[in-house]
C-alpha cells in the first residue's frame, strides 16, 4: 500500500515562494506518474502539474513559468517549486501518484495573501 506524505504548505505574501514536497512510501518500484492538484471550496480539484518517471512534465496554463515540478524517482519523491505566487493560487494542494491505480495525499494548505 502506497502512502503519500506532503509537506511545505503555509502562508505567504503575494509574490513570494513556497516549495511543496511529497514522499511516497510503500512502493518498491518507480511510480510512473506523480503530480500535484489543487482544490478550493466549491470547486473541482484541478491539475497543477504532473511529471513522469522519464521527466516529461505538463502544467496547467496559469502556473506555467511560475511553478516547476521535479522528482527524485529513486526516492519516489515529487517537488513543486512555486514562485511569484498569487492570491488565486490559494488552495489545498494534493499530491497524486498513479501506477495502474491512483493514490492521493492528505493535502496541504497554501494561502497567498494580497
Amino acid at each position: 500500500q502506497v502512502q503519500l506524505v506532503e509537506s511545505g504548505g503555509g502562508l505567504v505574501q503575494a509574490g513570494g515562494s513556497l516549495r511543496l514536497s511529497c514522499a511516497a512510501s510503500g512502493s518498491t518500484f518507480s511510480i510512473p506518474v506523480m503530480g500535484w492538484y489543487r482544490q478550493v471550496p466549491g470547486k473541482q480539484r484541478e491539475l497543477v502539474a504532473i511529471i513522469t518517471s522519464g521527466g516529461t512534465t505538463n502544467y496547467e496554463d496559469s502556473v506555467k513559468g511560475r511553478f516547476t515540478i521535479s522528482r527524485d524517482s529513486a526516492k519516489n519523491t515529487v517537488y513543486l517549486q512555486m514562485n511569484s505566487l498569487k492570491p488565486e493560487d490559494t488552495a489545498v494542494y494534493y499530491c497524486k501518484a498513479k501506477s495502474g491505480i491512483t493514490w492521493w495525499g492528505q493535502g496541504t494548505q497554501v494561502t497567498v495573501s494580497s
